[in-house]
């Protein structure tokens, strides 16, 4: 899953930054509303954790351009105000969830991982293909009963790959999906995640490799 993250407190941003690749999602960090367009406007991102009160581009701008550009990523607002009529507002802007600072991370990771659950068409809370077992939510994955031990960068490239639903997937796009803006293209750390992947999920081998395509399982 590929997040962006607009909170103009930096300290905030780049702890909520730390901690949802400690989920093993894909991060990027702005801290103003004109920069969370344009990102916005080159990213494909699943979900867009929104503060309200941004400079520049207010929150609630950046909202409103999103949304009437049918952007298909989900948006999670955060503000300073729990106020009701802060959350209707807010969800009347075209935020799919609503958040008030101070808030429990733990649930601000539930809350993202349920707006990426989001897509179309609905993927369960389980992913389940060839024998292999991934539970996003509780961060496990078993491969016919085996609990197997990823590190956060090899269980989301797996999950890129559950998701994708037998479909081949480029190195390109598990550049984008499971590494944040700062991955460089041209290394070959795509190909290494995979092949470690390949070791720990054992034999017989799940992932495919289709030459001069990509990935898949």
């Amino acid at each position: 899953m590929r997040v962006l993250v607009v909170e103009d407190e930096q300290v905030l941003a780049d702890a909520v930054a730390v901690g949802l690749r400690r989920e093993s999602m894909a991060v990027d960090v702005v801290y103003d509303g004109d920069s969370a367009l344009e990102h916005a406007g080159v990213n494909d991102y699943d979900v867009i954790v929104l503060d309200r009160d941004l400079p520049g581009v207010h929150g609630d701008d950046v909202a409103r351009a999103l949304v009437g550009r049918s952007y298909a990523g989900r948006i999670l607002m955060l503000t300073a105000s729990g106020e009701l009529q802060d959350k209707v507002e807010g969800l009347t802007l075209g935020a799919d969830d609503y958040m008030a600072k101070p808030f429990a991370f733990a649930e601000l990771i539930a809350r993202v991982r349920a707006l990426g659950r989001r897509a179309v068409p609905p993927l369960p809370p389980v992913l389940r293909r060839s024998g292999i077992e991934l539970d996003p939510a509780n961060h496990t994955v078993e491969r016919d009963g085996r609990r197997v031990a990823l590190t956060p960068k090899e269980f989301a490239v797996l999950e890129v790959l559950m998701r994708a639903g037998g479909t081949v997937v480029s190195a390109e796009g598990l550049l984008e999906k499971a590494w944040d803006e700062n991955a460089d293209p041209f290394t070959n750390v795509v190909r290494v995640t995979v092949m470690t992947l390949r070791k720990k999920l054992g034999e017989p081998p799940v992932i495919q490799t289709v030459p001069g395509a990509g990935y898949r399982i």
